[in-house]
């Protein structure tokens, strides 16, 4: 039997500044949970998400308990992957104390000086494409931080700067103190948590001239096997309208978050839930039904 290919997936703009992404991302945030992880098994991953058009990929200095940058690395070394065929991001500001007993922030200068540091030695390349913080640390000094992400960008070590699971008012703190954009924030946004929406967060950004990142975009799978009420509810609904665009459940789910304009951070681990989440941004959901799904969880 022939295998289906999907069409090229288009790229877009992250910010008026840029820069161009992919239509779905693939991050590495659910590798930290698995257990013993292999560069052969990264690779492979890699490699299907290239196959799909995939070419934007999401890191952090804590993601593997700091081990998957090392991966990514190797494949970039051992020139598996050309480094001027992807984009690439990771963040920091997530910190763990020496007996990992507490997860606490930190975006103080010397932290992400040294993160990037890091990050760029572990990748094996000379610049990112974003680096980000990956939460508000509410005892930085915003100017302090602000000058610290403008220094990593004049240096080259990054081409732009991002921030993930910042609130409205986080970000434009930061912003303030910054003439260069923050071209993104990375949230948590599905049907199970459409907060972002009601919250303003989705609105700024895109005042921003900005597109959002939606991590967890199944809700950690709760909208596949979620058993409450809401879940069911939902499920009974992404089927019904899946059915007239001869989409599953899950694409349908992410469909509905491109819709809006967001981009999905794809975590998963399973070939078919790649497929489907790259699958998505063939299929152009009308406002109607957009929004019929939307009355079900929205309420």
């Amino acid at each position: 039997m022939q295998e289906f290919k999907l069409p090229p997936m288009k790229k877009v703009s992250l910010s008026d500044s840029g820069p161009k992404v992919s239509e779905a991302i693939y991050g590495f945030w659910r590798w930290t949970d698995e257990g013993a992880v292999t560069t052969s098994q990264i690779e492979k991953t890699v490699n299907l998400c290239l196959d799909l058009g995939i070419n934007t990929f999401d890191h952090a200095d804590v993601y593997g308990d700091n081990t998957i940058e090392t991966h990514f690395g190797r494949i970039i070394a051992n020139k598996s992957v050309k480094r001027d065929d992807i984009v690439l991001f990771s963040k920091c500001g997530i910190r763990m104390s020496d007996d990992k007993y507490l997860t606490y922030y930190d975006n103080s200068r010397e932290h992400i000086i040294n993160s990037i540091n890091g990050s760029l030695k572990r990748l094996k390349t000379d610049y990112l494409d974003i680096f980000l913080l990956h939460q508000s640390d509410l005892l930085a000094d915003p100017e302090e931080t602000a000058m610290a992400l403008a220094e990593i960008v004049t240096s080259g070590k990054a081409k732009h700067i991002g921030v993930a699971n910042f609130t409205v008012f986080q970000h434009q703190l930061l912003a303030s103190y910054l003439r260069i954009p923050i071209v993104t924030n990375h949230i948590e946004l599905n049907l199970m948590n459409t907060t972002a929406i009601e919250d303003g967060r989705i609105d700024f950004i895109k005042q921003s001239f900005s597109k959002p990142l939606a991590w967890a975009p199944l809700a950690g799978g709760k909208i596949l096997n979620g058993t409450d009420e809401k879940a069911v509810r939902l499920r009974a609904k992404l089927e019904e309208v899946g059915k007239k665009y001869d989409a599953n459940i899950e694409q349908t789910a992410v469909a509905w978050l491109m819709k809006l304009g967001t981009l999905p951070i794809i975590g998963s681990l399973s070939e078919a839930r790649i497929r489907n989440g790259a699958s998505a941004s063939d299929i152009k959901l009308s406002r109607e039904d957009w929004y019929d799904i939307y009355q079900v969880v929205g309420k």
